[in-house]
């Protein structure tokens, strides 16, 4: 037996599914550096606070 050989048809106009998850996760990734960015003096004034305080060696001083 003899296999037929098809082509595949690719759109050319259209959006592929492929290309619609590489736009959101480049948005999506997008907006998380965008946050972290946004949060960073927080966070650092935060890590600041909660070494000051002691860290991992506080324990269960501060509740």
């Amino acid at each position: 037996m003899k296999r037929v050989g098809r082509t595949v048809a690719r759109r050319r106009g259209g959006t592929s599914g492929q290309r619609v998850l590489k736009a959101e996760a480049v948005l999506v990734g997008g907006a998380v550096l965008a946050l972290l960015c946004w949060e960073l003096p927080s966070l650092r004034r935060e890590m600041r606070i909660w070494r000051m305080a002691g860290g991992f060696r506080a324990g269960r001083r501060y509740p």
